[in-house]
Parts: structure tokens; C-alpha cells; sequence
């Protein structure tokens, strides 16, 4: 065995992707060349197993102006107006080094949106565990949590809520992904690619180290367990080290030197490095490149070639800018105390063939590796990895939790579904540029659509991230169908239209068929409802090789919905319900003579019952509510009619936990009691069945008129007030004591982490 094949091993490249390089060169590739094609066809950077399962999500609209295979996607909110999303995972490194795992996630997602021209004004988190009584989730959440609120706060971007998920099969391999909101004038719009030959390609930012080599190549693409203490302390070395403020002032310099037009094109370095930033830019804008590796600014002395292109150092931009402009870059970069240094040109493609990335020592010196860029950025290999449905589906679906005996006191189960994220969401600065109208802990987060540089608007934003992996380990495709589904009906509980969703697809080992069937399936899943909703799929990231020990994490797509506030002069009534007020249930799902309880935080996390078949979604009816309910918020968001009261004073989402966990949460969030009736037992009681909202009003009688007009079920389920919760013949808890286990069962679970 040569020792090229078992370097390129090494490198995480099999025999047949090294032949292709091969074949692809013409010619043995050096050291160099192979350390390229490694990151470049990494599962992170190519997408080689899931690229022809995405092609079947719909991506286009006519509001969409910049949809997947950007760095972020954007859309036209109007008023001369663009909204700039991206959600991305940092699964592996936060595993291995949770601080700076979550702070990077953080400040990579950050670049992602500034790159696109915008500026970021709020991020989102999903995070996943394993059970949080154990001594190293304590120390994983506590150092995950305190990396997002170390880096977002420090760079100045609001936190605005997210979710949190415990499950043993995070034990090992927690989740960790992060969503960015950026907006921008649109015509400071602007793609990451390189264009005109001799314009010069300048590296803005902080200097190169070794911390992040390897990264995407070998942490994303490997599961954990069964490493010895030596051997996962090896790959420490592999996660990137974050600096917030040097990312505050890159932010800054790049949004001046787009404002002045002294960009033509620009790219974050994130995942891969400047290989990924120069391949991608000259293959996007089919040129070639060349890059003087000896004049990338260092941080570490003695770096090779390959580490120098191959770092995932933090806080790196790549700007491509005409010759005429470099002083005026330069003089805006000092300004912002941001180093700059020209490293590449943009060259001409040879008239047989498609640009060359040419890494040269010194552009005048000896050229160290020349590659097809478009063979870096876009030629990885595309498989067709073989599917198959679990061998045990059937028998799980057909074992349904219905069949277990009810409750001997549904109020005690009530209450072990209930906790206040709120010890999460302290670490979290969510009014930072005081845009937050609707913070942490409601159905959807609500901003201004405003922020320096931007023209007037009356409009808002609503954003939201859903998931629920105990749904799509029982059927992947429903189960993200509900997901997507959910997350655009609570954008409609805060008033607003949906847009457009992102995606982060965190799944298990591709290797494995049963993980290629279930993310197929949860791709065609949310392809369905998204065509089902008229919402366009904008971009999306995905993360493989979710696993430890062998075992892979339960399927967890991680669904972000973005909708937009036509006239945000209230703020929305969100998850409240006034003294007096009448509580009615809209519903616009299927009716069903019993409703299921697979995949229900009821039974899963009370019974640890985790079979069953899930409660059907109806798309239409869905689609009926959401408008129905958006058009009723947005009436109590606009302008108040004198001598009009609102149909809407409170609203909640019925979601994970059922009715019950909504009306609690109406409950508690309000100091507000209820009575309610007509509920026939713990199956209507805890079943997640979807298209269904709890509205307050005063006006109950207009409001299930109304409804009846639109298509949507409604009925009456009883009276906000008093100090206790009934659901009459199930449930009786008193306000206070509720309300205390409500705030305090997380820290408790957290133990020594929970604040004195």
C-alpha cells in the first residue's frame, strides 16, 4: 500500500473519491491537493449524500431573492427591505469543547448573514441533551449555554429564544444549532463571488492559527464513543477558537465597505477555510484564483501550506475588490482596527477548461498545488446511499400508548411536562438593539423590522424554530410535516404571514440505511407541507453522523419558519389569558373519534412509551387555521379601531404537551386560574394532534362565528380566573404551587448549575 492511499485515509478521502481525484487532475495529487478535496468533500461542505434527496424541496417565490446554495437565504420584505436567514449546526465541536463549540456556531452564523450585506439583529438556538441530572450534560449544557450568551452578547446580537430538548440518545452527541436573522437595504444585496480578472482577493480579519484544521473533515464526519481520554483530548485541537469582538468589528468594516461599493463580491471562511472561500467564490463567478499562502497574516509560527488554506480560524472574511479601491478598503479597515492583506487575484479560466485555484509561495513563487476550482467547490461525489425502511416499524406503530391505563391523577403528570426555560434564557441578552417585542418563551419571537441604515417601516418580523424528534423517530415524514406545519402556525399566533423556512438536518450516520431512509423520508415530509403552506424552503444545513457508540440520535430535523407583520403598532397579545376572559379551541385538523398519543411528551417522557402512530395532519385544514388565526393577531398588532374591542386578548399554540401543557402555560405565564369541561379523558387531554390553538377573548360568541365562516372548528372550553386549573373530572392544581414547580423544576433538574 502506497503511502499516498494511506494518506489520503487519513485524511478522511476513500479509495474510490481518491481515484476520482485522480482521474479529475490527470496526475497524482500532492499532499496539498488532497487536503483540499478532503475538506471540500467533506459530508459538511459538499452535502454528498443528501444533495439529490434537497433537490426535491421547493425553493422558489416571487418574494425569494436569494434562495439555497448562498450563504444565507434572503427574501423581499418590502418597503425597500431584505430579511436574511441561515440556521447552522455546531453538533460535533460543542461535544468536544462546549464553550467555544457554541461560541464559534455562533459567530460562523453571524458571518454567514453579514456576508449577504446584512446585519444580524437576533439569533436562535435549538439545543438537545441527554438528561440533565447527569454530571456531563450539567457540564455540557452549562458550558453550550454559556458560549452562546459569551459570544452573542459580547458581539452585540439579541438571543431571542430557541428550544430545549433532553433525551438519552443526545447523551454522547448533543445538538447545538444556531439561526441568524440579519435585514438590509435591499440594494446593498450582494452574492459571495469573484468576478474581473486582476481584482484582487483580500483577507479581512483576524490572523490564521491551527485551532478548527481538520475540522469538517474529521469532526463532522466521524461519530463519538468509544475513545480513550487521550484520544478525544487529540481532537481538541480540531474545534475553532472565538473572539466576539474582533467579529463586532468585522461586522462593522464589511457593512461600510458594502455601503461604499467597495466589494464586488464576499465570503465568510468558515467550514473548510480559504480553500472554501476562494474555490467557492471563483467557481461561483467561473474564474480562477490564485493565493499566496506566504501572505496569509499568522498567528502560529511554522505552518504548512495545507494548514494555512485547510484552518477554520474564526472571524475571517474573504473580500474580493478592485485594484482602484484597496487603499480605500485598507483605510475603512484600519479605521475598524481590522487587518487586511491581499492574498489571491482573480484569474481567467484557460480557454479548454474551467478556472484553476492555484496556491502559490508568493505569487511569483513556486506554485505548491493547482486544482479546477469548480472541481473543489461543486464536482464532490453525489451518492445514492441505500435506503431501508426499519425492519421494527410496523411493530412500533402498531404498539400505541392509547392502549395504556389512564392517569391515577392526570394533575401530577401535568405537572412533570411542565418546566420554564427561563434559567436558559437569563445567559441571554434578547433586548440587545431594543427591536424585541416578543421575547424568549412564547409561541413565535416578534422584532421591528428595523436598524441602522434601514428605511422607515411599519412592518415586524416573527420567527420561530420547531422540532420534534419523538414524532420523527416514529415516521420522519409526518413527523416534519407536523414540525413545519407547527412552526408555521405559531408565526401566525403572533399575527404574522409565513414566508419561508430554513432547515437543519441533524441525523445519524449516513452509512446506515435506516438513516438514509429517514432523512429522505423527513425531506419529503417537509417538501409536502411546504408545498401544503405555499412556503418556500430558502436554505438549510445538514448534519450527519449524529452518533456514539453506534447508536444513532433519533432523526431531528430542526424546522426555522420566518413570517412578516404587515402592521406591528401592538404588541401581540402572545401566551396570556385575562381574568374573565372565555377560553375557545380552534381546530382545524382531522377529527377523530379517539386522538393518538404516539410520540407525546405524555408518553414518551412521563410513561417512556415510545411507540405508537402518529395523529394525522391535514394540510388544508392547517392552512385554513393558519389564516384564520393570522388574520385575527394581526387585527389586535395593527392600530387600535375606537370602539372596536379585539377578538384576540390571549392565544397559545397546542403543541408538545396537548391542551394540557397550553392551558397551564396560559396559567402560569398569566397568575390567571381556569375552569374547563368537556374534555373526556387523558387522551384529549395529552394528545399533540395538530391545527389546534386556545384563544382568549372577550367575545366569544362573534369569534366562533367567525371562525365557522372560515372553516375552522371552534368551541367554548371554559372561563379564565380564579387561583386554580380544572379540567373538570381530570385535573385540579392550585395557581401558586403549579407556578412554583413551573419555574423551579429546571434548575432542579440542573441542580449545582441553577442561579443562588
Amino acid at each position: 500500500m502506497s503511502e499516498e492511499v494511506v494518506l489520503h485515509r487519513a485524511l478522511g478521502l476513500t479509495d474510490s473519491e481518491r481515484d476520482e481525484i485522480e482521474a479529475l487532475l490527470g496526475r497524482e495529487p500532492n499532499h496539498l491537493e488532497l487536503a483540499l478535496f478532503a475538506v471540500m468533500w467533506s459530508e459538511h461542505c459538499s452535502y454528498k449524500s443528501s444533495r439529490i434527496h434537497l433537490k426535491r424541496l421547493p425553493t422558489e417565490a416571487p418574494h425569494v431573492l436569494v434562495g439555497p446554495g448562498e450563504n444565507a437565504g434572503v427574501i423581499d420584505a418590502g418597503d425597500g427591505i431584505a430579511v436574511a436567514i441561515r440556521i447552522e449546526s455546531h453538533n460535533h465541536p460543542s461535544a468536544i469543547e462546549p464553550y467555544q463549540g457554541a461560541a464559534t456556531g455562533v459567530g460562523g452564523i453571524l458571518r454567514d448573514i453579514f456576508t449577504m450585506g446584512a446585519r444580524p439583529i437576533a439569533v436562535m438556538d435549538p439545543l438537545f441533551f441527554g438528561d440533565p441530572t447527569e454530571a456531563k450534560q450539567q457540564w455540557l449544557i452549562e458550558g453550550v449555554v454559556a458560549g452562546i450568551s459569551g459570544y452573542g452578547n459580547s458581539v452585540g446580537v439579541p438571543t431571542i429564544g430557541g428550544d430545549l430538548t433532553f433525551d438519552p440518545c443526545y447523551a454522547q452527541n448533543p445538538l447545538v444549532n444556531v439561526l441568524c436573522l440579519g435585514v438590509l437595504p435591499t440594494e446593498r444585496l450582494v452574492l459571495g463571488q469573484a468576478s474581473g480578472v486582476g481584482n484582487l482577493a483580500v483577507l479581512l480579519g483576524s490572523a490564521t492559527g491551527r485551532d478548527g484544521i481538520g475540522g469538517v473533515s474529521v469532526l463532522a464526519s466521524a461519530g463519538f464513543g468509544g475513545e480513550s481520554a487521550e484520544e478525544e483530548a487529540a481532537k481538541r485541537p480540531s474545534v475553532q477558537v472565538g473572539d466576539p469582538y474582533e467579529e463586532k468589528r468585522l461586522i462593522e468594516a464589511c457593512l461600510e465597505l458594502l455601503d461604499l461599493k467597495l466589494v464586488v463580491g464576499i465570503q465568510d471562511l468558515g467550514g473548510a477555510g480559504l480553500v472554501c472561500a476562494t474555490s467557492e467564490t471563483a467557481a461561483r463567478g467561473g474564474v480562477g484564483m490564485d493565493v499566496d499562502v506566504s501572505a496569509v497574516p499568522r498567528r502560529e509560527a511554522g505552518m504548512e501550506a495545507y494548514e494555512v488554506m485547510t484552518s477554520e480560524s474564526q472571524e475571517r472574511m474573504l473580500a474580493i475588490v478592485t485594484p482602484e479601491d484597496l487603499a480605500r478598503v485598507q483605510e475603512v479597515c484600519a479605521r475598524w482596527e481590522v487587518r487586511s492583506a491581499v492574498v489571491g487575484r482573480v484569474t481567467e479560466p484557460p480557454a479548454d477548461g474551467p478556472g484553476r485555484l492555484r496556491i502559490m509561495d508568493g505569487f511569483d513563487g513556486e506554485v505548491l498545488g493547482d486544482v479546477p476550482a469548480v472541481a473543489l467547490a461543486d464536482d464532490a461525489p453525489l451518492y445514492q446511499r441505500p435506503l431501508e425502511r426499519p425492519a421494527d416499524l410496523d411493530v412500533r406503530l402498531a404498539d400505541d400508548p392509547g392502549v395504556m391505563p389512564a392517569p391515577a391523577d392526570c394533575g401530577d403528570d401535568l405537572l412533570q411536562l411542565l418546566f420554564d426555560p427561563s434559567w436558559v434564557y437569563r445567559q441571554y441578552d434578547h433586548q440587545l438593539f431594543l427591536n424585541t417585542v416578543e421575547g424568549p418563551g412564547g409561541d413565535a419571537a416578534v422584532l421591528k423590522l428595523a436598524a441602522p441604515g434601514l428605511p422607515d417601516s411599519k412592518r415586524g418580523l416573527a420567527l420561530s424554530t420547531d422540532s420534534n424528534p419523538a414524532w420523527c423517530s416514529l415516521d420522519p415524514r409526518l413527523g416534519t410535516a407536523a414540525t413545519v406545519a407547527e412552526g408555521a402556525l405559531a408565526l401566525a399566533c403572533a399575527g404574522a404571514t409565513p414566508k419561508a423556512v430554513v432547515n437543519c438536518l441533524n441525523f445519524g450516520n449516513p452509512e446506515h440505511p435506516e438513516v438514509m431512509w429517514q432523512l429522505s423520508e423527513a425531506i419529503d415530509g417537509m417538501a409536502e407541507a411546504c408545498r401544503g403552506l405555499g412556503l418556500p424552503v430558502i436554505g438549510g444545513n445538514v448534519s450527519l453522523y449524529n452518533e456514539s457508540f453506534g447508536r444513532d440520535i433519533d432523526p431531528t430535523p430542526v424546522i426555522g419558519s420566518l413570517g412578516l407583520i404587515e402592521h406591528l403598532a401592538r404588541r401581540p397579545p402572545g401566551v396570556t389569558m385575562p381574568a374573565g376572559s372565555t377560553l375557545v379551541l380552534l381546530d382545524g385538523g382531522v377529527e377523530v373519534d379517539g386522538p393518538s398519543l404516539a410520540g407525546s411528551r405524555w408518553a414518551v417522557g412521563v410513561c417512556g412509551h415510545r411507540n405508537g402512530t402518529l395523529p394525522p395532519l391535514d394540510l388544508e385544514g392547517h392552512r385554513r387555521l393558519i389564516n384564520f388565526v393570522g388574520a385575527l393577531v394581526a387585527e389586535a398588532v395593527a392600530p387600535a379601531v375606537p370602539g372596536v374591542e379585539d377578538l384576540v386578548v390571549g392565544i397559545h399554540d397546542v403543541s408538545a404537551g396537548g391542551l394540557a401543557v397550553a392551558l397551564a402555560e396560559l396559567a402560569v405565564r398569566s397568575g390567571v386560574g381556569f375552569s374547563v369541561s368537556g374534555i373526556t379523558g387523558h387522551h384529549q387531554l395529552f394528545s399533540e394532534a395538530p391545527s389546534r390553538v386556545v384563544v382568549a377573548t372577550n367575545r366569544p360568541k362573534f369569534l366562533t362565528q367567525r371562525a365557522e365562516s372560515a372553516g375552522v372548528r371552534a368551541r367554548i372550553l371554559g372561563t379564565a380566573g380564579g387561583d386554580r386549573l380544572v379540567v373538570e373530572g381530570l385535573v385540579d392544581l392550585d395557581l401558586a404551587a403549579t407556578t412554583a414547580s413551573w419555574r423551579n423544576r429546571l434548575p432542579q433538574l440542573l441542580d449545582e448549575l441553577a442561579p443562588a
